[in-house]
């Protein structure tokens, strides 16, 4: 996962690529990922590391990925207002 994730993350279109670790099962990953447009998210799955990562990656998988996919129309990170830091 370490190739394909500095791999994807130097596209250009790659707005971020972040592994988390579940705090309640250890053996589960949240991956968050964000391209600027659609045509770098179909860049992303077009790409030769993408296409060795579908052929290394599922025998570590214990099943099919879950995905939410949606998009957000701003660029960056907002700030939280319920949690400010003064």
């Amino acid at each position: 996962a370490g190739e394909f994730t500095r791999a994807t993350r130097a596209e250009p279109g790659c707005l971020w690529f972040d592994w988390s670790r579940s705090v309640d099962d250890p053996t589960e990953y949240v991956l968050v990922e964000a391209f600027r447009d659609d045509e770098a998210g179909a860049a992303h799955v077009q790409s030769a590391h993408f296409r060795a990562a579908q052929e290394k990656l599922p025998r570590h998988l214990a099943r099919t990925p879950r995905i939410v996919n949606t998009t957000v129309d701003q660029e960056g990170w907002s700030e939280l207002g319920e949690m400010a830091v003064e």
